[in-house]
């Protein structure tokens, strides 16, 4: 190209900008790059070092009541707030006697729960109890509330879309006009109708969430038990089950998938990477997990982020079981969720 040709296409450029346009050819590998290119980076929180002490702490400092909830947001260094780029990752500790306020927004929300007892949860006015390695659901736009009746504290993780949702500027929340919702249903109604391989006969065909708001650790740590001695190990995961919604078999939220796997001890993953932005959270056991460059070496409760498309592998130097969640569910609706083993081409 001449210097002339050269001087007017800067020139048109600048003109075209004036008036708030952009040539595509100028972007095309910006805007279609060839895959995706993670917008965060791997990372890991130490939950004996820097996470429970920092909770204990707040508990002196704030009352459930007044914070409405005492959580500690884990934020990415790579972004400007929350894990990945479409979920938030918050621990919450509530203590003897309080009462986390009865509110309800259009983020859903999951629970896993890390240490203590004597907690629950309330969701539409039906409580649940709280144990160590249980999952709970808080689907979008239920009221739900927490407390705690005996001694001791109680801390659990807390995953959202709420960067997700806030993106497509969809965010919608209220506080009840009373610490807390009325009840409902029983304690634990919705295990009883959903959870045990049986249904209402006129349950519904499909729910965009699970009508189970508690999954059990026991039950859950038992199905991998059993799986484990089937000896069926998958080179990636090990043996990795997703929490279903029994009326369609669906992830439990429409936009979150969450999972529980078992890595034996020894065991030593293929590379894997996929479209999905996962935070992992660990059960139980010991191991490292090497995510792009980076090498981490993990213990129970720590907590770790795998971008989207960035490899990642696990060895497990004593059986460890992670619990994930992720922004899968929402890739596999709209057709871009894709995964990759080791140098095996990329599959949809």
């Amino acid at each position: 190209m001449t210097a002339e040709g050269s001087d007017r296409r800067a020139a048109y450029y600048a003109r075209v900008a004036q008036k708030h346009m952009t040539p595509l050819w100028t972007i095309m590998s910006e805007a279609v790059p060839d895959e995706p290119r993670p917008r965060f980076a791997p990372a890991f929180w130490d939950y004996d070092a820097d996470i429970r002490p920092s909770l204990i702490e707040a508990a002196d400092l704030i009352s459930a009541e007044e914070a409405q909830r005492r959580v500690l947001v884990l934020n990415n260094p790579s972004l400007p707030r929350g894990a990945t780029h479409t979920l938030f990752c918050a621990l919450q500790l509530i203590k003897q006697g309080e009462v986390a306020p009865a509110h309800r927004h259009t983020q859903s929300a999951l629970r896993f729960v890390v240490e203590g007892s004597g907690a629950y949860t309330a969701v539409n006015g039906e409580k649940t109890a709280m144990s160590p390695g249980d999952f709970i659901v808080t689907p979008a736009w239920c009221w739900h509330d927490h407390g705690k009746e005996s001694d001791g504290t109680m801390i659990w993780l807390d995953g959202l879309d709420i960067p997700f949702v806030n993106h497509l500027g969809a965010t919608f929340g209220e506080d009840y006009e009373a610490p807390r919702y009325p009840e409902q249903r029983q304690p634990d109604d919705s295990a009883a109708r959903f959870g045990a391989g049986l249904l209402p006969v006129d349950a519904p065909k499909s729910s965009l969430h699970s009508p189970v708001f508690s999954y059990p650790y026991a039950r859950a740590r038992e199905a991998l038990e059993k799986l484990r001695r089937g000896g069926d190990w998958d080179t990636v995961h090990g043996i990795k089950l997703k929490y279903a919604n029994p009326l369609n078999g669906d992830y439990a939220l429409p936009t979150i998938a969450s999972f529980l796997q078992l890595l034996p001890q020894g065991f030593r993953s293929l590379p894997y990477r996929s479209t999905e932005g996962a935070v992992f959270v660990v059960a139980e056991g010991s191991g490292r997990v090497k995510i792009g460059d980076q090498l981490f070496s993990f213990k129970k409760n720590d907590i770790f982020v795998a971008p989207n498309w960035t490899w990642y592998s696990f060895e497990a130097s004593e059986d460890a079981v992670l619990f994930s969640y992720s922004d899968r569910a929402v890739l596999e609706k709209v057709g871009l969720w894709r995964e990759q083993r080791g140098n095996d081409p990329a599959q949809h």
